[in-house]
């Protein structure tokens, strides 16, 4: 059983990670397989100033040994840079703490839902650990499942579609230039629609205000079979959405093509057989998935981000202490999140995708698992 589980608040000293279940004999380095994602998750146009003061990379502590996974928990650190001028504030002693509360509500955050489940006094206590700077813990832990799934042929990728109301036509993936992505600053590979989201963030910023979007994550090379229809806890596209809805601001996830307009005679992919291939499909509008099971074809998702509920012009809410109304706290926050968002949304495809493989193959070592791979894809026909 593949999981893994996060600890770490938004301005303590580090954001840990377990992970449990890798194979034994897997290659993983931090600089090559999990440094590079995590600087893809602090890039982005409308990121905020903390992004310049912290440079991620992720220690490993345990778990791997001469570069080779031993089968055991593995220990991920990513040290927060901006530790030093938040110790008084998040010291973990009582003697001598003396916080300064937080009691200004912000709408669309935790805030609120926190306080009243926790009876905390101070919006501190739940703002630290809902923030965002959570999901640097999953993009180190997704990047670990990616080296996993690379060795069975499977890549993730994303790009930006939507930013505010400017929204970019959806691509084939198969024509997609991966290095241009990267290259945008709001990572769309249109760069007429590119430019518009650009200057759609620009004049947020200007008003003090946040915008949302949509991603697009994609996995390809995804072997068919994954996931199961007996039983509505292990189909694949309901593990898939709740992994992506579980991102902070995701309000929604379509797992393919907006299928609700379309006749069915435009919608479903019918399967063909491709000699050295095996069955495909000729189109792939239900997102790779089947009844809950990995059709064969790319797993692709779009993924819905609702504005950072942060803004540099504060919206009027109410005060936890005097039950006031005043504007909202406000603290150092991006204005548009959404290609930072859609790396953090590779890291989860990439982790139920991952999760899904070890329970249909299995295996302690990873000579196991490629080997059972490799006999599934011969009698699948497939190369």
């Amino acid at each position: 059983m593949l999981r893994f589980l996060t600890a770490g608040e938004s301005h303590g000293p580090q954001l840990t990670v377990i992970v449990e279940g890798v194979p034994a004999g897997l290659p993983l380095s931090g600089p090559r397989d999990i440094d590079p994602d995590l600087r893809r998750r602090q890039w982005g146009y409308g990121r905020s100033k903390r992004q310049q003061l912290e440079s991620d990379a992720a220690e490993i502590l345990s778990g791997v040994r001469g570069g080779r996974t031993l089968g055991s928990p593995i220990t991920l650190v990513v040290h927060n840079r901006v530790w030093d001028d938040w110790r008084k504030v998040m010291q973990v002693e009582a003697r001598g703490f003396q916080p300064k509360k937080v009691t200004r509500l912000r709408p669309g955050h935790a805030d609120l839902a926190g306080v009243l489940k926790y009876g905390f006094d101070d919006v501190r206590n739940v703002l630290e650990r809902a923030s965002a700077r959570e999901t640097a813990a999953r993009v180190a832990a997704g990047a670990v499942a990616k080296a996993l799934l690379h060795r069975a042929g499977t890549a993730l990728h994303s790009y930006v579609r939507r930013i505010g109301e400017v929204e970019a036509p959806l691509v084939d993936a198969s024509v997609i230039d991966w290095s241009a992505v990267e290259a945008s600053p709001v990572r769309c590979p249109d760069p007429e629609a590119a430019g518009r989201m650009i200057a759609a963030i620009d004049a947020a910023a200007e008003a003090g205000d946040t915008l949302g979007g949509t991603a697009i994550v994609l996995a390809t090379g995804v072997i068919p079979g994954l996931g199961s229809y007996v039983h509505w806890d292990r189909r694949l596209d309901g593990l898939l959405a709740q992994a992506l809805c579980s991102i902070q601001s995701v309000k929604g996830v379509d797992l393919g093509a907006e299928v609700a307009s379309v006749p069915g005679s435009r919608l479903h992919d019918a399967p063909r057989w491709v000699e050295g291939e095996g069955f495909r499909h000729g189109s792939n509008n239900q997102g790779g998935l089947t009844g809950g099971v990995t059709d064969g074809e790319d797993v692709w998702a779009q993924v819905h981000f609702k504005p950072i509920a942060t803004m540099r012009t504060p919206m009027r809410s109410a005060d936890l202490a005097t039950r006031q109304e005043v504007s909202a706290h406000y603290e150092r926050s991006d204005v548009c999140h959404v290609p930072a968002g859609a790396v953090v949304a590779e890291a989860m495809m990439a982790w139920v995708l991952a999760a899904a493989l070890l329970e249909k193959f299995g295996g302690d070592s990873m000579d196991d698992l490629t080997g059972a791979v490799r006999n599934y894809r011969r009698r699948l026909g497939r190369r």
